[in-house]
């Protein structure tokens, strides 16, 4: 008996999503040493997470027979000081994907559409489909979001827009002029979304928030996956106009942020130096990947987040080459680019041995 026949047609359609392979399954399948594998997949911190996040994650396990703070009080009232707004635009979720999911429960349907450019998160894709909308690619020229012709392809329909700033797969960015000449010319029907998951990693970061402080229909995402090493606890947030943060905070779950995370997260903003380290260990790894692909005649792309695409002829053949070595990358066939892989900064050492694998395998082909 088939089940899908009386499920969502729209939803039996989906490619679901594929996160980096874990290095767990990796090693079951292989028969490999987990301690030997690195992975370089999926933009975690290599640094692991804050020394002060470690020890509030500790001191929270003798608490976890008690529910969590459910309006996550602590956290979103240190995050509204730190970006400079009032309580009650800030919005929690368990990882920024969630927010992603609440602004698309809140505003998507049949009837609605959702922009994004060409290469981006393939999440946002995902979304709009899973919620029966149109979903709108707008082509990024040298893989950088082209505002003007995002703004173009707005209709009457068009509910969200999506600039992933910095975006991923492509680790490039678009600047205050070019934000702020679009958001001159967007309707207030449409909520854009800057999707900033890897801003601690920018030195010259454009000011979005200003958009948040003057009302306009923005959120802004950010998350404590990256920098602040704390994948594994999903835990990240919106800051958002009010009208907007009242929307998302009636979407959400009760509960959707666990005690543990919410107290990690908040140590982690206080723990500066290591987000400083991360920081500083990143643009080492980046410059180490740009070089090394200079030398060998490597197409990439100059990032400015925590990882670097490299068109390798056949992403997908380089990543299961790679994978039996003990390297694990991501292939990005999933994102209309079969020819590239995508290499998250690691430690130097997790680098060097990522490179020495990628020149074995591609010496061999």
């Amino acid at each position: 008996m088939s089940t899908a026949k009386y499920a969502n047609q729209f939803v039996c359609d989906l490619h679901a999503y594929e996160p980096g392979k874990p290095i767990e399954e990796t090693a079951r399948e292989l028969g490999l040493d987990p301690d030997s594998i690195v992975k370089v997949a999926s933009n975690e911190n290599p640094l692991g997470p804050a020394p002060m996040a470690l020890e509030a994650i500790r001191g929270a396990a003798s608490e976890m027979h008690i529910y969590p703070d459910g309006g996550g009080y602590k956290l979103r009232a240190a995050l509204a000081q730190k970006h400079d707004i009032e309580f009650s635009q800030v919005v929690l979720g368990n990882g920024s994907n969630e927010i992603i999911e609440l602004l698309c429960h809140s505003f998507l349907n049949p009837r609605a559409a959702l922009i994004a450019a060409e290469h981006a998160f393939v999440v946002y894709k995902l979304m709009a489909t899973l919620f029966g909308a149109k979903y709108v690619e707008v082509p990024d020229p040298n893989f950088v979001h082209d505002l003007d012709a995002m703004a173009e392809a707005v209709t009457e329909e068009t509910r969200l827009l999506f600039i992933a700033n910095p975006n991923n797969p492509t680790g490039t960015i678009v600047g205050e002029e070019e934000i702020a000449r679009f958001m001159a010319k967007v309707p207030e029907h449409v909520v854009v979304v800057f999707d900033e998951a890897y801003h601690e990693f920018l030195t010259d970061a454009p000011d979005t928030l200003k958009y948040v402080r003057e009302g306009r229909n923005v959120a802004v995402l950010r998350t404590f996956s990256k920098a602040y090493g704390l994948a594994g606890l999903r835990i990240g947030y919106g800051l958002c106009a009010p009208q907007v943060a009242a929307i998302l905070q009636k979407a959400r779950q009760p509960f959707n942020t666990n005690e543990v995370a919410q107290r990690a997260a908040l140590a982690s903003l206080q723990d500066v130096a290591h987000v400083q380290a991360t920081v500083e260990n990143n643009a080492v790894g980046l410059s180490f990947y740009e070089e090394a692909f200079q030398q060998r005649g490597l197409e990439y792309v100059p990032s400015v987040a925590n990882f670097i695409l490299v068109n390798v002829g056949d992403g997908d053949a380089v990543f299961s080459a790679m994978l039996k070595e003990g390297v694990i990358v991501r292939a990005m066939s999933g994102y209309k680019l079969p020819g590239w892989v995508r290499i998250s900064i690691g430690t130097e050492s997790e680098n060097s041995r990522a490179l020495a694998v990628l020149d074995q395998v591609l010496g061999s082909q």
